[in-house]
């Protein structure tokens, strides 16, 4: 690999010549552009990136933040993640730009790791997940004026582009299937902390259970961390509460395996004695009963996410005419075993 002036070198041609005829100028001849590319492409030419850069102003780097940690972070969680971010570096390599994980760790503030990735000017615009209900990083960058998109919703609300997940639906369906096989104690799982999609999916699945005359009782709400240990966490919970759930729908697709273990480890089977409802990961297809979960293209959304980020960055609008992108994704339920218990109060419910 050579730079530009062991090229120009090479060709006995000023730096300034083999500049012009690389970057196409109008005063450079087509038979110049043509030899300078030859010998370019021969000698294994590479451009001075970090030049370029300076030149325009850019990095050619997009950033992805989302917090990190063992604890948070499962395996199924991990897979979510990669998967999300394979469909956004596939639109990204349409205009030979970078993705970056930026990794908040979960001992660190995310406001202040944030801030400090924006004053380094490091990226050009940002995908951040994990939006809270209330969330001073939205309102920051569009101080700042960097370009991001949100992986989630939140009332924080400057106008910003987001998509986020339909928990909504995973909630409604959820509560209106189990209420159908007859069940009336109900129990949710929730997020640890104040993510905005936990208060979504509770207001969604408490409405639900209004709208067939049920209440949902606080002492089936459970939260837990996004990883399988937060899902065997909930299972203990469950196997001590006096009076348990006869069924539960969950909110994290990492939780499901975890809670699986855990039941099972107290002689309580999923479909057979709890009915069980959650998201499906790759993990989840290897659960006996199979899960009756929901099931949504994590690639694809990670497509969108990055049409709809570059349809906010003005070098790229004309090519993404999409305006302000703001959509809820859609998911679809995939009938399993999980929840095939119809209630009629099995004694291995009661406490």
């Amino acid at each position: 690999m050579i730079g530009i002036k062991r090229l120009a070198k090479h060709l006995n041609m000023s730096i300034s010549t083999v500049s012009r005829a690389l970057n196409d100028r109008p005063d450079s001849s087509e038979a110049t552009r043509k030899r300078v590319r030859e010998a370019a492409t021969k000698l294994g030419y590479v451009p001075n990136q970090s030049g370029r850069n300076l030149r325009s102003g850019t990095t050619g780097t997009i950033g992805f933040m989302m917090k990190t940690g063992p604890e948070i972070i499962g395996q199924g969680h991990t897979h979510f993640f990669m998967n999300v971010l394979d469909g956004v570096q596939e639109v990204l390599l349409r205009h030979k730009l970078d993705l970056v994980a930026l990794l908040c760790a979960s001992t660190e503030d995310a406001d202040d790791y944030l801030r400090r990735v924006v004053s380094r000017s490091v990226v050009d615009g940002l995908i951040i997940s994990n939006t809270r209900r209330v969330d001073p990083r939205i309102s920051f960058l569009a101080d700042r004026k960097v370009p991001f998109v949100g992986f989630g919703r939140s009332t924080t609300d400057v106008g910003q582009p987001w998509i986020d997940i339909d928990f909504e639906t995973i909630a409604a369906e959820s509560i209106n299937r189990l209420v159908a096989h007859g069940h009336k104690r109900i129990a949710i799982s929730l997020p640890h902390d104040d993510i905005n999609l936990g208060h979504v999916f509770h207001e969604n699945a408490r409405n639900a259970l209004g709208s067939h005359g049920l209440t949902l009782d606080p002492q089936y709400i459970y939260r837990s961390l996004p990883s399988e240990t937060g899902g065997y966490e909930i299972a203990q919970k469950i196997v001590v509460t006096k009076i348990r759930p006869t069924a539960i729908a969950l909110s994290n697709e990492s939780s499901v395996i975890g809670l699986y273990r855990g039941l099972m480890e107290h002689g309580i089977l999923p479909g057979r004695d709890i009915a069980v409802i959650g998201l499906n990961s790759p993990n989840s297809r290897y659960l006996s009963p199979t899960l009756t979960g929901f099931h949504l293209s994590l690639h694809d959304l990670g497509v969108a996410l990055g049409e709809a980020l570059l349809a906010s960055m003005p070098q790229y609008a004309d090519a993404y005419p999409l305006g302000i992108v703001r959509k809820v994704w859609p998911v679809t339920l995939v009938p399993g075993e999980s929840d095939a218990l119809n209630f009629i109060k099995p004694k291995s419910l009661i406490a």
